[in-house]
C-alpha cells in the first residue's frame, strides 16, 4: 500500500538526485544527457568500467544457457573460477559468495572453526581495527565497530577487539589466549584510503605465527588489481594472509564475492560448515571469469602502474598548486585518495556540477577510484577538472 510520507524504497541512502540510463566506458550518461567521468566506480566495482564487451557478450552467452543451479551440483564456470583464483593466489581452496560482506562473514567463520577444529573452542576472539569496514551484516559491523555502524543495532556479535589502525603496541596488547586471528584491510578504503604503514604488515604475520593466529585480509576494495596487482597486500610488499575476503572489482559489476584461504586454514570447514544459495552460481561465475580474463592478461596490471603513477604525479602537483585545497594525496595505483580542507562532501558535489563523480570517505577524504580500463587522456581530463573544482573553493 502506498504511503504519502513513506517512501517506496527503504531510505537508508543519502541519495544524490542524479539517475543514469548507460555506461561507456569510463563514462556514465545520465537521464538528461549529460556526460560524466566516473571515478568511482560504483565504489571500486566497474574495474574494467561500464559496458566492457567481454563482460557483456559473457553474461549474455551464460543468460542464453543456464542461469543458476543449486550448489548440490557440479558447475563446471565455478570449478573453473576457483581453479583460476587459487592458481594466481596464495590460496588452496575458495569459497564463492554474493557480496563484500558475505566473504568477510566466511573469513571470520573459518578464523573459528579452525581453531574449534584443532581442539582450541576458546580460541574465538579476532583482533580488528579502528577506521575499518568490513561490511553490514551484524558479525560485520560488529567486527568494525566504528558507532556510525553500530548505532541502534545492540546486541552487536561478540567476539571482537578493537585496536587502532598502525598502532603495534595496542595490538600487542590485545592479543591473548582467547584471540583467533587478526582481521584487517591492507589499505583502508571507507577509513579514507590509508595503506597499513610500512612494516606493520610484516609485524603482524610475524605475530600470527608466534601466537598460532590466522591473518586475514579484507581486499574486498583494495583487491581485484587496483593497485597495480591482483592483490593490495602485493603491492605493499607485504606477506600473504591465511584468509583474504574479496568482491567489488571480482564480479566488475555483477554481484559476487570470495574467501581464499589456505589449505590448513580451511581445515575445519568441512560439508554442511557453510553455504551460500546463489554464491558462485553459473551468472557469476561466467562473469568473474570473464573479468579475469581481461586482468590476467599480459601487461594489464603493468598499465595499472602506469596509469596510477601519472594521477598520482597529477595529484601530488594539483596538491602543490592549491594547498588551500588539498592537504594530503594518499593510496597506492588506481585507489587513491584526497584530503581535502572543504567539507569532502562538497568537493564531491563540486565535481558532480563539473562532471566528475567522486566518493566521500572518512578522515574528509575524497576517494579517487576509476576504471582500471581508463585512458592517460582521460586521466588527464580528470586533473584538469579537479584543477577547476580546486580553484571554485578558493575566494
Amino acid at each position: 500500500m502506498q504511503n504519502a510520507v513513506v517512501p517506496s524504497l527503504l531510505p537508508v541512502y543519502k541519495r544524490v538526485d542524479l539517475a543514469f540510463e548507460r555506461g561507456e566506458g569510463v563514462w556514465l550518461v545520465a537521464t538528461d544527457g549529460r556526460r560524466y567521468l566516473d571515478f568511482g566506480s560504483g565504489i571500486a566495482v566497474n574495474g574494467l568500467g561500464h559496458s566492457h564487451p567481454h563482460l557483456v557478450k559473457t553474461l549474455q552467452d551464460q543468460a542464453a544457457r543456464l542461469w543458476h543451479v543449486s550448489n548440490i551440483y557440479q558447475i563446471p564456470e565455478l570449478e573453473r573460477l576457483a581453479d583460476r583464483l587459487v592458481g594466481a593466489s596464495f590460496a588452496e581452496t575458495v569459497f564463492l559468495a554474493n557480496s563484500g560482506a558475505e566473504a568477510i562473514e566466511a573469513c571470520i567463520k573459518v578464523a573459528r572453526r579452525f581453531h574449534f577444529a584443532n581442539g582450541r573452542p576458546e580460541r574465538n576472539r579476532i583482533v580488528t581495527f579502528e577506521g575499518a569496514f568490513h561490511g553490514r551484516t551484524m558479525a560485520t559491523i560488529s567486527a568494525a565497530g566504528a558507532p556510525r555502524l553500530t548505532e541502534g543495532f545492540a546486541p552487536l556479535l561478540d567476539g571482537f577487539d578493537h585496536v587502532p589502525f598502525g598502532d603495534l603496541d595496542a595490538l600487542y596488547a590485545a592479543v591473548g589466549p582467547h584471540t583467533a586471528a587478526i582481521m584487517l584491510e591492507p589499505i583502508q578504503g571507507e577509513g579514507g584510503i590509508r595503506p597499513a604503514p610500512e612494516g606493520y604488515l610484516q609485524a603482524i604475520r610475524a605475530l600470527c605465527d608466534e601466537h598460532g593466529l590466522l591473518l586475514i585480509y579484507d581486499e574486498v576494495q583494495c583487491g581485484i588489481g587496483r593497485t597495480g596487482k591482483l592483490f593490495g597486500y602485493e603491492s605493499l610488499g607485504a606477506p600473504a594472509p591465511d584468509v583474504m575476503g574479496l568482491a567489488k572489482g571480482l564480479g566488475g559489476g555483477f554481484p559476487v564475492g570470495a574467501c581464499l584461504m589456505t589449505g590448513r586454514a580451511a581445515s575445519g570447514m568441512t560439508a554442511s560448515t557453510h553455504g551460500s544459495t546463489f554464491g558462485g552460481n553459473p551468472l557469476a561465475s561466467a562473469v568473474a571469469n570473464a573479468v579475469l580474463d581481461v586482468m590476467l592478461a599480459p601487461g594489464f596490471f603493468d598499465e595499472v602502474v602506469a596509469k596510477g603513477d601519472r594521477l598520482a604525479a597529477g595529484l601530488e602537483a594539483l596538491a602543490a598548486r592549491h594547498p588551500e585545497v588539498i592537504e594530503e594525496v594518499r593510496g597506492r595505483g588506481l585507489i587513491r585518495g584526497l584530503k581535502v580542507k572543504p567539507v569532502n562532501a562538497e568537493f564531491a558535489a563540486k565535481g558532480r556540477e563539473h562532471g566528475l563523480l567522486t566518493v566521500p570517505a572518512a578522515e574528509n577524504v575524497v576517494r579517487l577510484l576509476p576504471p582500471l580500463t581508463i585512458s592517460f587522456d582521460e586521466i588527464d581530463q580528470a586533473l584538469a577538472m579537479l584543477d577547476t573544482i580546486c580553484a571554485g573553493f578558493v575566494p
